[in-house]
């Protein structure tokens, strides 16, 4: 069987991957709806199991809409993936945006952020200019939004309001916009196989956080955080890291790392996307709501999108550099 994979052409080892993918969720859908039809009754263990089941059904949704999106890119081309991830990108801030209290003198800020910022910084990403769309948000922007703010002639909570602005920009353009990069890095003998490199962090980074959740949950431990999360803990933190780190290199196969070089990026990957998925709930608590869609209701727009891809928006550029500065790609 892997003999077989490795004499497919590129274009036909990605259609592979898609296809066990959605093979996968297929099967998953399926055993979760069947289980959904079984009785249960009005005990309190009824009500448990179909609160995970709608979880797990959560869960499936945002899974199947981020495979979709993968799948339409990579078969679409480089350029409109990279249109995809600037629309998700573009939600994931109007969400974050939505729950932060604006004032009118942030309205330039605002326009500059969605309108130019976020346009130019996936422009950058479809170009392949890394050397500045590295730099773009952090420097040039992160200079020019208070500038604008100033101009706008309202100082009230001058620190506070950029702070936010300059915040989301960061987690859901400049993380976001590192997703499709992936796809652009180039390998000696690898060909173009970007989708891999794409899959690979997605799926490490979800297992992990995952992990993380299941232990925490089966095996209670002293939250470290009590205040931010109730289910972190460094015990559940480890295994899931840990798990996420090892899956990195039994997948090594379908990425130009060897296997203990794959095993350290997804390491990497893991401990990024888990303590940046704690710092969004910080973020949450800051702003008193449960989560992102406002309790799953279509407040923002996006119903919960930033919940879905807090960990990947931290994850990707720590992957994406760590990549690109060891192997020079």
């Amino acid at each position: 069987m892997n003999q077989f994979l490795r004499n497919l052409t590129a274009e036909q080892q990605v259609s592979a991957l898609f296809i066990i993918v959605f093979g996968l969720l297929f099967i998953a859908s399926a055993t979760v709806f069947m289980l959904s039809l079984r009785e249960r009754g009005d005990s309190v263990q009824a009500d448990l199991v179909r609160g995970r089941l709608d979880e797990a059904r959560a869960l499936l949704r945002t899974s199947w809409a981020m495979t979709i999106v993968f799948w339409v890119g990579w078969a679409s081309g480089e350029r409109v993936a990279t249109t995809l991830f600037a629309i998700v990108a573009f939600f994931a801030l109007r969400e974050f945006i939505t729950l932060s209290p604006t004032r009118r003198g942030d309205h330039r800020s605002l326009v500059l952020a969605f309108f130019v910022v976020l346009p130019i910084q996936f422009w950058l990403v479809a170009t392949a200019h890394f050397d500045l769309f590295t730099v773009f948000i952090p420097v040039y922007v992160f200079l020019a939004i208070p500038v604008v703010s100033a101009l706008a002639d309202d100082p009230a909570r001058f620190l506070e309001r950029n702070a936010k602005l300059q915040w989301g920009i960061m987690v859901c353009v400049y993380g976001m916009s590192h997703v499709p990069a992936l796809l652009l890095l180039q390998f000696p003998k690898w060909g173009n196989k970007g989708a891999f490199l794409v899959f690979f962090l997605v799926f490490v980074v979800q297992t992990g956080t995952l992990v993380q959740h299941l232990v925490s949950r089966r095996w209670p431990r002293p939250p470290r955080a009590p205040n931010v999360s109730q289910s972190f803990n460094w015990t559940s933190w480890s295994v899931g890291v840990a798990t996420g780190s090892v899956l990195g290199g039994v997948l090594s196969g379908i990425t130009p790392f060897k296997p203990g070089q794959a095993m350290a990026m997804a390491l990497i990957a893991c401990v990024a996307g888990s303590m940046g998925h704690l710092v969004m709930k910080a973020l949450k608590r800051d702003r008193g709501v449960p989560n992102w869609g406002a309790q799953g209701q279509s407040v923002t727009g996006a119903s919960g999108l930033l919940d879905r891809v807090d960990a990947l928006c931290f994850a990707a550029p720590v992957f994406f550099h760590s990549v690109r500065w060891y192997f020079g790609a």
